[in-house]
């Protein structure tokens, strides 16, 4: 299986008829996104510290922009570095827009608007791929799910510390993206198109939570449907021991706020004589 980003209908479909494994080939318009399928051969089970069992507040503030998707399409820098603080640690996504300038324009405005704050690596699997990019609130994946971005060339190679969008085929990327653990460079013809690389703290994201294994149906991991449906409260309850960001945030250049909105000059009174 290939990675995917939201389950196609034919997908849930089949999951409901036929109990069929869950592919990471989901389709974007309809339920949560999955991530490529493991290569037959990497099945070894790799062990990781404890993490600190603090969890994120149950109903944080969101930034109300990211109920506007269609709004939030700002052209990204020619390289920019994101700096993800999770609870293992510290790592930094540097990412390079003319390898795949959709993708990377996409994943820059979903930082700068904070998406991924609270989110978890919800599946992840040794030596194949850790993803994340399904929002720790139900209204903010409700109005992404739809929103697609258009396929990039695919210039890289899927290989270790790459990262690339999920996709359930041609033009159906939205939000989950995959960290390649090891050289997975079989997804390139796929259509899975590298925008960054990890850049610094690669050994953190080694130790992500890997014990859960493939997500539901067909493994112990989480149902990416509910997630997007419940939110993270869903994965607290029952994959407390998954890893997730705290913060996602741009540290390269600096992104510069959005200018406030002018205030509309005074009428004149009619006492008032008018400027000549």
């Amino acid at each position: 299986m290939n990675p995917r980003n939201l389950a196609t209908k034919a997908n849930r479909a089949s999951r409901a008829v036929a109990g069929i494994a869950l592919a990471f080939l989901a389709a974007a318009a309809t339920s949560g996104a999955q991530t490529p399928p493991p290569a037959k051969t990497a099945s070894s089970q790799g062990t990781t510290t404890k993490k600190s069992t603090t969890t994120a507040a149950a109903h944080p503030a969101y930034d109300r922009a990211l109920l506007h998707p269609a709004l939030l399409k700002e052209k990204a820098p020619d390289e920019y570095k994101v700096q993800f603080s999770t609870t293992r640690g510290d790592f930094v996504v540097t990412v390079t827009r003319a390898w795949a300038p959709q993708g990377a324009d996409r994943f820059y405005n979903l930082v700068k608007h904070h998406f991924f704050d609270n989110a978890s690596f919800f599946r992840v699997l040794p030596n194949f791929m850790a993803q994340f990019g399904i929002s720790a609130y139900p209204a903010v994946n409700k109005v992404w799910e739809p929103a697609t971005i258009k396929d990039d060339p695919v210039t890289q190679h899927n290989v270790r510390g790459y990262v690339s969008f999920a996709t359930a085929g041609p033009n159906t990327r939205t939000t989950q993206v995959f960290i390649n653990f090891g050289d997975n460079s079989r997804l390139d013809h796929d259509g899975f198109a590298p925008f960054g690389q990890v850049t610094d703290g690669m050994k953190v994201v080694d130790m992500f939570y890997d014990q859960y294994g493939e997500g539901a149906p067909s493994g112990g991991g989480p149902d990416q449907e509910q997630i997007q449906k419940q939110g993270k409260p869903y994965l607290d309850k029952g994959w407390p021991k998954l890893d997730y960001i705290k913060t996602a945030t741009i540290i390269s250049p600096v992104p510069t706020p959005a200018a406030p909105a002018k205030k509309p000059a005074p009428k004149p009174s009619a006492t008032t004589k008018p400027p000549q």
